[in-house]
């Protein structure tokens, strides 16, 4: 009998700036409704899921950005979200700003800010924590730009690694799960290092401008969507796993979200997208045997690899120009 995890990438529509928290959580609720009566196991929800996209809002006491974080999980207004899954026997993955207490790398405890995904169990349990590693943006007002992307300032790199959890979920007494959110996803080592705990699933969350607001060169916008999905598809591939990549989408706070949400399988193949830019539920039938092709002929990584010959990877920050070839 085949491993089948029914899973939906629950896209959002656009969150204003003057929306409070309650109204994203009823939209999630009404999706993870509308997923039970479809049969789904697991819900994918997107990166900052509970509020706008505020890094782009610039404030110049950084501590005013406090009211867009959460300082605990589940709280009075997520709450609802733990409820239906428990009510609807429903997993789910909920991106959002996390205000931690806890020491730095020198010891001292103090008030850190990341940007946070967690893995509920139908039971309402956090199975597992990911905070986001691969940072955009800038961390100072620039005024040469007309939207800032502040993550850098207003996020602190994650300390959790890459982790993957083997766990019960849907009908299935273990899948290996792991998490990346929005930028990871263009970092092939970030699919790497889940791919050598054998991740069977992979959920991800972004909020993706439509434009490249850098403004550092011309790219075409139907481009944007095409790099976003040749990641996750060249993801998903070279390890071998289902990958549940999940959007915010529309106009909000009057910047573009180009939404495009996807079910990608371990062939890299595209089973699922999102078709609107408003609240939207697609799913998937996933049979976790497909991830076994890959693992054990072309990226049988216990086979193949060759650390030996990787040792930029780590070693490495910046791009080195190689010596001028000279006969």
């Amino acid at each position: 009998m085949s491993r089948t995890i029914t899973v939906a990438a629950a896209q959002l529509g656009p969150i204003q700036k003057a929306e409070p928290r309650g109204i994203a959580v009823d939209r999630m609720v009404r999706l993870m409704e509308r997923a039970h009566k479809r049969g789904v196991e697991l819900v994918v929800f997107p990166e900052l899921a509970l509020t706008t996209f505020f890094p782009r809002h610039y404030h110049e006491d950084i501590a005013e950005a406090d009211r867009w974080f959460e300082t605990a999980m589940p709280s009075n207004e997520t709450a609802p979200l733990f409820a239906a899954a428990r009510k609807y026997g429903i997993g789910f993955h909920l991106g959002y700003a996390e205000i931690a207490h806890e020491s730095d790398d020198t010891g001292i405890v103090r008030k850190r800010h990341f940007n946070t995904s967690i893995l509920v169990s139908p039971a309402g349990d956090i199975l597992l924590k990911y905070r986001k590693v691969h940072l955009p943006g800038h961390a100072e007002f620039a005024p040469e730009r007309v939207v800032q992307h502040l993550e850098k300032r207003y996020f602190e790199v994650g300390n959790l690694g890459f982790p993957v959890i083997r766990a019960p979920m849907g009908g299935l007494d273990g899948i290996n799960m792991g998490m990346m959110i929005c930028n990871d996803r263009r970092w092939p080592e970030a699919w790497r290092v889940l791919g050598l705990q054998s991740v069977e699933l992979v959920m991800l969350g972004y909020n993706t401008p439509s434009i490249n607001q850098e403004a550092g060169g011309f790219e075409a916008h139907h481009l944007r969507v095409f790099h976003s999905h040749l990641s996750i598809q060249a993801g998903a591939y070279q390890n071998a796993c289902f990958a549940v990549a999940t959007a915010k989408a529309g106009t909000e706070d009057g910047c573009e979200l180009f939404g495009h949400s996807i079910i990608v399988n371990p062939q890299g193949e595209i089973v699922a997208m999102a078709t609107s830019w408003d609240d939207e539920l697609i799913t998937a039938d996933c049979n976790l045997d497909m991830c076994t092709l890959g693992r054990t002929t072309i990226f049988a990584f216990d086979k193949h690899r060759r650390p030996e010959a990787y040792g930029r990877i780590t070693d490495q920050v910046g791009a080195v120009e190689p010596p001028l070839w000279r006969k």
